[in-house]
């Protein structure tokens, strides 16, 4: 694993819009805004298993509905390929909620 430069985390975020590098381009964070308390906890949980799994953990908080998700590899300091995936795989995961949030 090694760090992206400055040219592939350019690339990389031009997939992802809705994620905002930090000032350093060291990591990278986006808002989800759920229906509520328990779709937020519901993503969160969702995220907790796929973060698990691939041994890769967001800096994160939650205030009843909405979820901020950091993702940084702290092992190079700054964005690896893992934060990328994980981001993808957030963005997934919330596309299920936002298809039932705008349906209800």
């Amino acid at each position: 694993m090694r760090k992206l430069d400055a040219t592939e985390t350019a690339l990389e975020l031009s997939a992802l819009p809705l994620w905002a590098p930090n000032a350093q381009g060291e990591a990278i964070t986006r808002e989800f805004v759920l229906a509520d308390f328990m779709q937020a906890f519901a993503f969160m949980t969702q995220i907790a298993i796929a973060a698990e799994k691939h041994n890769h953990h967001p800096e994160w908080s939650n205030v009843y509905n909405r979820v901020s998700i950091t993702w940084t590899t702290h092992d190079v300091d700054g964005l690896s390929s893992n934060d990328i995936d994980m981001a993808q795989r957030c963005d997934q995961a919330f596309a299920g909620y936002a298809a039932a949030t705008v349906a209800d």
